[in-house]
């Protein structure tokens, strides 16, 4: 007997994350795992001994709901250093356990039953389950391929007055492309005399290649007044188990956030806060990281040159697109599963980022990995 007998699904169209599905098969075939995005190198034992001394400290307790006071202050410093921002420390930023959360409360806090959200596609998959969670409409507008640059003129035709929000992603997953100074203006235009919220997510701000700059939603002043930006400590530091973040959002919108934020979570982990408040002190930690992660990049693609994929441009993010349409006519899903099976590396396919699947016959492969895994890996998809 099963009870509910009428139980039905929030997300009908939801199954297991690709992630968990790609995963799952690398580990089955004991395959290089590229297709999950996190390294396979340690953190610095830096922070890691200022976690320990924190717990030492006595930081084992409940934060402040909001963060604790000295990392949202050293955040403030960090913000208005590196993009020209002010944000009261107080009122405008706010502490989560990782950006997938703070992603999840701000739809939470924002969008309403019947509202409309821009989503533009390919999508990290978090972001349409949590606006139909909440009673959302996700409207989708895709790229361009093969450049994966937006369609400002396809966001303009489907802003309506149901419109509440439009999510914006720069260094983007997983295409690795990047929003620049004329697209943020332009969008800045193009919500100008509306309530349009913009959700920011920025979790790779600090891994950005050949010396172009990160067009940050807080660097522009009618784009940082109405929007939420979401940043990620686990990217910056290597501790994406750590699952810590921060939201940078304007005293009325973030007003919003901590009200569904309190009951959602309460707090974020102290001994982990006590830590990044200290080495944010250190500016190299976080300004040295796009030196090395570029050497990774280059690494990976340079080793890739006699392989029959096409290596597609990467300005940020740790991920690299291949385009496989001269080697197989297969469906990406399969062809991703069948190198993982028959060669030993897993992927991601790219498909899996769209809502319909869209398929242009490209990989998804992250190269956040120690410099033998990404050779090994790319000697392997050399021999395909």
């Amino acid at each position: 007997m099963r009870f509910p007998s009428d139980l039905s699904s929030k997300l009908p169209q939801s199954g297991r994350s690709i992630f968990s599905v790609m995963t799952e098969l690398a580990n089955r075939h004991d395959a290089i795992n590229l297709a999950q995005g996190f390294p396979d190198f340690p953190p610095s034992s830096a922070i890691m001994k200022l976690v320990d001394e924190g717990m030492k400290k006595g930081y084992n307790q409940y934060a402040p709901m909001p963060g604790l006071p000295a990392l949202r202050e050293i955040i403030a410093e960090k913000t208005e250093r590196t993009y020209g921002a002010k944000y009261d420390p107080d009122k405008e930023i706010t502490v989560v356990p990782g950006a997938t959360f703070g992603i999840y409360a701000a739809i939470t806090a924002l969008v309403k039953e019947g509202d409309e959200v821009i989503v533009i596609e390919p999508a990290y998959d978090c972001y349409i389950p949590a606006i139909e969670l909440n009673g959302g409409k996700a409207v989708r507008v895709e790229m361009k391929y093969p450049d994966y640059q937006v369609d400002w003129g396809e966001v303009t035709k489907c802003i309506n007055f149901k419109t509440r929000m439009i999510i914006i992603n720069t260094p983007h997953n997983p295409t690795g492309s990047l929003l620049s100074s004329e697209s943020m203006k332009r969008l800045a235009r193009l919500v100008n005399g509306t309530d349009i919220i913009i959700l920011s997510d920025e979790v790779y701000e600090h891994i950005i290649f050949d010396d172009v700059r990160h067009e940050s939603a807080a660097r522009y002043h009618d784009l940082a007044e109405r929007s939420v930006v979401v940043s990620s400590f686990g990217k910056t530091y290597h501790t994406t188990g750590w699952k810590m973040g921060y939201l940078l959002a304007p005293e009325n919108i973030t007003v919003e956030l901590r009200k569904v934020y309190q009951y959602m979570v309460f707090s974020a982990t102290s001994p982990m806060q006590y830590a990044y408040a200290e080495i944010l002190k250190r500016p190299e930690t976080y300004l040295e990281l796009s030196a090395f992660y570029q050497a990774k990049r280059d690494t990976f693609r340079d080793a890739l040159q006699s392989s029959p994929f096409d290596v597609m441009p990467c300005g940020g993010s740790y991920f690299q697109l291949l385009g496989y349409d001269r080697i197989t006519d297969e469906g990406d899903r399969d062809f991703a599963a069948r190198i993982t099976e028959e060669f030993g590396v897993a992927s991601i396919p790219i498909s899996a980022f769209y809502r319909m699947k869209t398929d242009n016959k490209v990989l998804r492969f992250c190269f956040a990995k120690q410099e033998s895994t990404l050779l090994k890996a790319a000697e392997i998809l050399c021999r395909i």
